[in-house]
């Protein structure tokens, strides 16, 4: 009996570290958070992204935790670095993540497989090959993250350097990174780890040989014939570490410094969307009566209004589509919209519309059939 128990494989086999996995609950959590506080700035015109905007406190709050998210996703990096560099000088241990041409095969293997054109599935080592393109992702995901993050956060600081409109490219390229991401996560990692099969691993420390032997099976065999990664000598490891740690002090103070010096550096992103805005002076002390219709029907157009509203003000057939027909709206409140520019609209100064453009165009409007005169109050100036 004794022997027959000795001889059974084991149900589990070690597959992460507690610091491993210490990483990977950090990394959840913030990415988690990051997303939940990111993808509704990004949507902010939805109205599912303003219910949760609210919840978290509105726009200001909601940027306020973005920030402390991302300071924790960058400091885990820097952390991580560290490891990554312990275990490849100190411990000797070869860089099992980067990809190679047996990937590559691996993975042609995989979907021939998968299509019965293979009969067996391939035997795959200690990281695969749909590990290695996760983690490369998340590595090349929060580099662009980083960079395009503190264009954001330190725009003044960014424009100082770099041509203005690396700001506005930088929003874009982090907010399609951040919803590649997101995809990714969702309909990749999150089918494999949690819904094909529920990985444990990562919570526990500890694999089953099932898994194993679908996911790691070359691994399984090397463990099986007790095959055991090299170790160096103690003296070795001992000289290594008194090389490493004052330059891990050193590269640690830098890096965290240049961390502090990105979350302190500015707080225009901030301040510049949280302080009252300062509106232009203008006059709502406009006659409609001097309205043109006909005028006002082309400046509809070269003024743009069409491509948001529609060409008949109803919305239409344009990406945005908002319509501002049937609507209570009285001549004041028509002047203050085009002049102060609500939500996505444009503001239009006096310079790019005229008092007796807006006349015309409030002329067009009401020709349309959408307001009753009774609407079109005498307007006292403010």
């Amino acid at each position: 009996m004794a022997e027959s128990t000795r001889n059974t494989p084991p149900r589990a086999y070690r597959r992460f570290s507690p610091v491993q996995r210490f990483e990977h609950m950090v990394l959840l959590v913030s990415f988690t958070g990051l997303a939940l506080t990111g993808l509704p700035q990004r949507y902010a015109d939805q109205s599912w992204a303003q219910t949760l905007i609210a919840l978290m406190g509105g726009i200001e709050s909601i940027r306020i935790v973005h920030r402390i998210l991302a300071t924790i996703l960058m400091a885990e990096a820097i952390f991580h670095g560290g490891v990554i560099s312990y275990k490849l000088f100190v411990l000797g241990q070869r860089a099992t993540m980067l990809p190679g041409i047996r990937d590559l095969r691996d993975a042609i293997h995989w979907v021939l497989f998968n299509l019965g054109l293979r009969r067996e599935h391939p035997r795959l080592p200690r990281y695969n090959f749909g590990e290695k393109a996760e983690y490369l992702a998340v590595v090349w995901g929060t580099v662009i993250m980083i960079i395009t993050g503190y264009m954001l956060w330190n725009p003044i600081s960014t424009a100082s350097i770099l041509p203005g409109e690396v700001i506005p490219a930088a929003r874009a390229a982090h907010s399609a990174e951040a919803l590649l991401a997101v995809l990714s996560i969702v309909v990749w990692h999150m089918y494999n780890v949690h819904i094909r099969r529920f990985n444990r691993s990562m919570f526990t420390g500890k694999l089953s040989r099932e898994a194993m032997e679908e996911e790691h099976a070359e691994e399984l065999e090397a463990i099986e014939r007790g095959e055991t990664a090299p170790e160096h000598p103690p003296e070795v490891i001992a000289r290594r570490k008194r090389l490493f740690w004052p330059y891990a002090i050193i590269m640690t103070t830098i890096l965290v410094g240049g961390l502090i010096l990105f979350i302190t550096a500015e707080q225009t992103a901030i301040t510049l969307t949280t302080l009252p805005r300062r509106e232009a002076a203008f006059t709502t002390d406009i006659d409609p009566a001097i309205g043109r219709a006909e005028v006002g029907a082309a400046l509809w157009q070269d003024l743009d209004c069409h491509s948001c509203h529609g060409l008949d003000a109803a919305g239409g057939d344009s990406p945005i589509g908002v319509s501002i027909v049937d609507r209570n709206l009285e001549f004041e409140l028509f002047i203050r919209a085009v002049r102060r520019g609500p939500a996505e609209m444009p503001a239009y100064s006096t310079a790019r519309a005229s008092d007796q453009d807006i006349a015309d165009l409030w002329a067009w409007f009401t020709s349309l059939g959408t307001i009753e005169s009774a609407s079109l109050p005498a307007v006292s100036g403010s």
